[in-house]
């Protein structure tokens, strides 16, 4: 279930999935800036269910697909493992410090609150 081992296609799809939550075939071809036919869509999220990264629920006469957590989760530490050595707050100072990461004070309290329930768990 590694995330390089997807096409540029699935990889694409899976980055709107992780963007917009849950989402029909029709809401992926719609997203997309140079999407293939809807039946090409159809086909992609079935492999992508099929190789593991999404799963799907039925809702009326449509599928609507969302990414797994853990394909999410297993994504996110191959991240920080490449990117960031493995570091937490390393990843954590680059969006703080970045002037293009507009956080507001709840998010910012927010991260002070895990921060403090972390050193609680210590």
């Amino acid at each position: 279930m590694k995330q390089e081992n997807l096409s540029r296609r699935e990889r694409q799809i899976m980055d709107l999935l992780y963007e917009g939550g849950k989402l029909s075939a029709r809401e992926v071809m719609e997203r997309m800036s140079d999407a293939p036919s809807y039946a090409t869509v159809r086909s992609i999220l079935r492999i992508l269910e099929d190789k593991g990264h999404v799963q799907h629920e039925k809702s009326g006469r449509q599928f609507i697909y969302t990414p797994r957590e853990d394909v999410r989760d297993k994504s996110l530490r191959h991240t920080l493992k490449t990117f960031f050595g493995g570091s937490i707050s390393q990843a954590v100072a680059t969006f703080i410090n970045d002037p293009e990461s507009e956080l507001t004070h709840e998010e910012l309290d927010e991260l002070s609150d895990l921060i403090e329930q972390a050193k609680k768990k210590q």
